[in-house]
């Protein structure tokens, strides 16, 4: 299991829309939090060993009415 954090622009208004469409259509995204700043929600998503990362952001994620952009951070290890 690998875990990726995405962070989501919106389209003006459209965050919550997006956060409930993520959470209710895509399987992989756990969480979804809002945030300040350039992106407008943060998504906790895990994804089987030798899933395509690429594909699945631009498949899932990218094309969700209401996201304008996204960034991709890939995890190694969580410490706890």
């Amino acid at each position: 299991m690998q875990t990726i954090f995405v962070m989501v622009k919106c389209e003006l208004g459209k965050a919550y829309e997006v956060a409930d469409s993520a959470l209710q259509e895509v399987e992989q995204v756990s969480e979804v939090h809002s945030t300040s700043g350039k992106y407008d929600l943060l998504m906790k998503c895990y994804l089987d060993d030798g899933m395509d990362i690429g594909r699945f952001v631009t498949e899932h994620l990218q094309t969700l009415p209401g996201v304008k952009d996204t960034f991709t951070l890939i995890t190694f290890k969580a410490f706890s």
